[in-house]
Order: structure tokens, then C-alpha cells, then sequence
């Protein structure tokens, strides 16, 4: 990988990170479409930690604040009624599903699972769930009604993630829209949930850059700082975007992009 692919995928991861379109999906379609090489699942985990340094700034208030009254609660029984201490555990708990499914397909996820044919399937399919979120969900709840059910229901969505597709903002936008949370709402615990779950995988992942065929540990730090830049920008503006549109527009987009990759894998343009 040269410095021009390098800045092209961190810009892509960048923008799809947090968008419902899957960024694994985008780093694997992109390089297909301009005849680069898969960049491989180590520099696909690893530069989301840039996307993921993103979040921890533009949330660094919620963040601290959540993290300082749990803390706080695991040794006074008063504060456990604090939102932000039930939070901190929603976070965890939330956070179990992925662990667990990622660990037990970590192989498959770094080989069957970056198949072209997979990630265009995935791609139409989950969009009709997004449909389906949208139209279905009663969209009256605000985060701080978030409970335990929904900390797990929208956990086990977040495993769907590890198909490349899926995405992981869709599949846990779409579980709290169907848990009657407003699009920010699903939004805002969208990002807070993928912390922990990104950077373990990164951080398991970062052994494995510069090794076979993966990019170059400098090629992978280049797109690392490019989607930190990009994806603070693309949080922000997906926050005002959602509160006047629906996911619904994504969907649409998903599927046009779903049907070109198979049609070109088929026809052998891509592979």
C-alpha cells in the first residue's frame, strides 16, 4: 500500500465509520473498484482506532462523566440510581455480545467474511432491516430511558457487525430505533457502545500490521490520522442530519451499492 491508498482509505473510513453503511464493507469495495489489493482485516481494525479516538474527543464530557459516577457507584450504594453509573454498566453490558461472537469467529472474520459476494449480500439484506427500523419505530424514547434490555438488545445487534456489511452504526441505530429510541437517541448510544468493542479489536489486531499481505505499519498509520480527522467531522454531522432525516436514505443507497458489487463480482470486473 502507497502513501495515495493509504490517504484515500482513511478518508473512506473516515466518512463510513459512522454513517450506516459499513466502513468494513467501504475498505473492502473501494481497493476492489480501483484494482488495489484487500487491505486485510489488521489495517481494517487498526485505523478504526482513529475513528474511535474521534468519538472519545467529541464525547470526552460524557464520557468522563459516565466513567467518574460508575467508579463513584461501585463504592457508594447512593449514586447507583445516577444515570450515568447505570450507563457505565449499559456500556458493558452491551459491549458482551461482540466480545464473545468476535473471539469465536475471529478466522472466518478475517478470511470468508471479505468475500465480495458476502459483503453485497449483507449489504441489500440488513438494509431492509433499516427499513424496517425506521417505519416500525415509535421513536419517543431520549438516552436517558435507555434500561438494561436494551443495553443487550442492541449488544447482540452490534455482533451482527462482525459480517462486513452489516455495519455497526446500522445494526445498533436500528435496534434502538426498534427499542422506540429517537434517531439521535440511537445515535448518541451507537457511538458510546463502540468504543470498548473498536479498540480491543484494534489493539488485538495491531500485532498483525506490517506482517504478509497486510498494509505497512507507516501506510496504516497515514489512514489512522486521516479517519481521526474525517470521523470527528462525520460525527457531528450525522448527529444534526438524523434529527431531521431518516436512516431510510441510507438504505437506499446500500442496496444501489449492494447490487453493483455482485453484479460486478459475477461478471468478474471485480474480485
Amino acid at each position: 500500500m502507497d502513501a495515495l491508498q493509504a490517504i484515500v482509505l482513511g478518508i473512506v473510513q473516515g466518512l463510513t465509520e459512522f454513517l450506516p453503511i459499513s466502513s468494513t464493507a467501504h475498505l473492502r469495495i473501494v481497493p476492489a473498484f480501483l484494482g488495489w489489493d484487500d487491505p486485510g482485516s489488521a489495517f481494517t481494525a487498526v485505523v478504526q482506532l482513529g475513528t474511535m479516538a474521534a468519538v472519545l474527543l467529541y464525547f470526552r464530557a460524557d464520557l468522563w462523566r459516565i466513567a467518574r459516577t460508575w467508579l463513584t457507584g461501585l463504592r457508594n450504594p447512593a449514586v447507583r440510581s445516577d444515570h450515568d453509573y447505570r450507563m457505565g454498566w449499559f456500556i458493558i453490558l452491551g459491549t458482551i455480545p461482540i466480545a464473545i461472537f468476535g473471539f469465536i469467529f475471529r478466522h472466518q472474520i478475517k478470511t470468508g467474511a471479505r468475500d465480495l459476494y458476502v459483503i453485497g449480500s449483507a449489504m441489500i439484506l440488513f438494509s431492509f432491516v433499516m427499513l424496517a427500523a425506521e417505519r416500525l419505530g415509535t421513536q419517543k424514547r431520549e438516552v436517558e430511558e435507555i434500561e438494561g434490555a436494551d443495553a443487550l438488545s442492541i449488544g447482540v445487534a452490534q455482533a451482527l457487525a462482525l459480517v462486513p456489511g452489516v455495519s455497526r452504526s446500522g445494526a445498533t441505530i436500528s435496534a434502538g430505533l426498534f427499542a422506540g429510541l429517537t434517531r439521535p437517541a440511537a445515535a448518541r448510544y451507537s457511538f458510546l457502545l463502540s468504543i470498548p468493542a473498536v479498540v480491543l479489536s484494534g489493539l488485538f489486531e495491531l500485532k498483525d500490521v506490517g506482517e504478509g499481505n497486510s498494509a505497512s505499519a507507516g501506510a496504516t498509520a497515514i489512514a489512522t490520522l486521516l479517519a481521526f480527522i474525517v470521523g470527528y467531522a462525520s460525527i457531528a454531522w450525522l448527529l444534526r442530519f438524523l434529527v431531521r432525516h431518516p436512516i431510510s436514505i441510507f438504505a437506499f443507497y446500500r442496496i444501489v451499492l449492494g447490487v453493483v458489487v455482485l453484479s460486478l463480482t459475477a461478471a468478474g470486473a471485480i474480485s
